[in-house]
């Protein structure tokens, strides 16, 4: 167990014990204050305040009056399920039974003080005697502790039961104290699940970001069995969804690093043959150095676009953005891009038009769209003619690029925009590195458009940029 299970634990109960205390002193408190103020109670010193006590003085209050003395003493002789007292006024009680100063004295304060109902009596015999009279509680014995005993209703109360068997009393002096451990006990056993309930997904993620730190960024936290559904189990998740995007970005730099050093290897070993080639004929190193000065174009162009790559992989270095004239923009483009198809036999026809501002950045968007239409231009046939159509509703603006050139595999269009990607590299002879529809790409979904691809009915493919308009 760790660290944080401790604490969880020890403060769990802790509060729990506390509250446990804080119940049980209230509690304690409770009975010391009716303790206090029973002490002077018939209950508490052994004086019985029932109605069957007053019923009985009473009795002997009538026999007193018309038998006597001698007749008072036969009843209260014969009573055997009571225990009446008769107290003379030398202190004296009528059966010799032994008083105590304690039980005397409430006796006298009862007297003085009657309550609801008359237990506590002088009775005045006919030759003038006076007697004090009372009954003893339920529970109290006679002369000495030994005496007769109060006998409740058969099957109720300490006497005799059915069966010859007995009740003990509860204890309850031990009351408390049973109670208090069996809280304590139940506080530990929760304090203890609540504790291991929290820490367990939490070692789960200690254990993800360990596996994290080492390099294995492959889900952990799911592989937890028995988690239920809460916040730390969805933050477990969501780490787990973090690490598997962290993993797909590293994959995506690995194979970006493995594509570069392909790219850039091919003009290199060129640029080698071409110094080998300047050193071993001298005279043909004019060619030599037109080769070298074309392998040198052709790396600075790579370096640029991979040098643009990475600027829109960061959205902060991104340039301020302002509203655009979308048509301006791409008469602009079409204006430079027919000038390049002419000279390679290929013609641009332009239709449809949408007078609306978009906003973002003017070299970003200038660059996407200008990648699209020139690799229309370079895949497209001697003579090719590419569409190029504008189109608008009240919140987009549409653009599309259709060539007549080989077009692309089904399985492949969703690679396209992939850096480096080339459709049939083998058997397509046309310049470039794969990189002008991932740039393209790249700044459309930093203005918050779309761009996709799809292969036009017969031959040739269709790429649509949708932007939103400015406000």
């Amino acid at each position: 167990m760790g660290r944080l299970f401790w604490k969880f634990f020890l403060s769990i109960l802790l509060a729990q014990l506390a509250a446990t205390i804080g119940v049980g002193t209230v509690f304690w408190l409770r009975d010391q204050a009716r303790t206090q103020a029973a002490g002077d109670s018939p209950r508490a010193t052994g004086i019985d305040s029932g109605p069957a006590a007053e019923f009985m003085i009473d009795s002997a209050a009538a026999t007193l009056k018309h038998g006597g003395s001698a007749a008072l003493r036969e009843l209260v002789g014969g009573t055997t399920r009571h225990s009446m007292f008769v107290i003379d006024a030398n202190g004296r009680e009528m059966l010799g039974r032994t008083v105590t100063p304690a039980l005397r004295a409430q006796a006298e304060r009862m007297l003085a003080h009657p309550a609801r109902l008359n237990v506590v009596r002088t009775l005045t015999a006919p030759d003038g005697e006076r007697f004090l009279v009372f009954v003893r509680w339920l529970d109290q014995r006679g002369p000495g502790g030994a005496g007769p005993r109060q006998m409740a209703p058969e099957g109720f109360g300490p006497g005799p039961r059915p069966g010859g068997q007995r009740r003990s009393p509860p204890n309850r002096e031990l009351l408390p104290y049973i109670t208090m451990t069996g809280a304590t006990l139940a506080s530990l056993l929760f304090a203890a699940l609540l504790a291991w309930y929290f820490s367990r997904p939490i070692r789960a993620l200690r254990g993800a970001f360990e596996a994290a730190a080492g390099g294995d960024l492959s889900p952990r936290f799911a592989e937890v069995k028995g988690v239920r559904g809460d916040e730390l189990n969805d933050l477990g998740r969501d780490f787990d969804r973090m690490s598997g995007q962290l993993r797909t970005l590293m994959d995506g730099q690995r194979r970006l690093l493995h594509d570069v050093s392909h790219e850039l290897r091919s003009p290199l070993a060129r640029l080698q043959a071409a110094i080998g080639l300047a050193h071993q004929q001298p005279d043909k190193i004019r060619a030599s150095l037109e080769r070298i000065e074309r392998e040198s174009v052709r790396m600075d162009k790579l370096v640029g676009e991979l040098l643009a790559l990475s600027r829109l992989e960061v959205p902060d270095a991104l340039p301020r953005y302002e509203d655009i004239a979308f048509m301006e923009l791409v008469d602009d483009i079409v204006a430079d891009a027919r000038f390049e198809a002419e000279q390679c036999g290929r013609r641009i026809a332009l239709s449809g038009q949408a007078i609306v501002t978009v906003r973002g950045a003017p070299d970003l968007l200038w660059s996407a769209l200008e990648n699209v239409i020139r690799n229309a231009i370079k895949h497209s046939g001697e003579g090719g003619v590419i569409e190029i159509g504008v189109s608008a509703d009240a919140d987009r603006v549409q653009l599309s690029v259709c060539d007549r050139g080989p077009g692309v595999a089904q399985a492949d269009l969703a690679s396209i925009f992939q850096p480096f990607f080339r459709s049939n590299a083998t058997s397509n002879n046309v310049d470039g590195h794969g990189l002008g529809l991932a740039i393209a790409q790249r700044v459309v979904d930093a203005h918050r458009g779309a761009i996709k691809a799809s292969n036009r009915e017969g031959g040739g493919l269709r790429v649509e940029i949708t932007l939103p308009l400015a406000g």
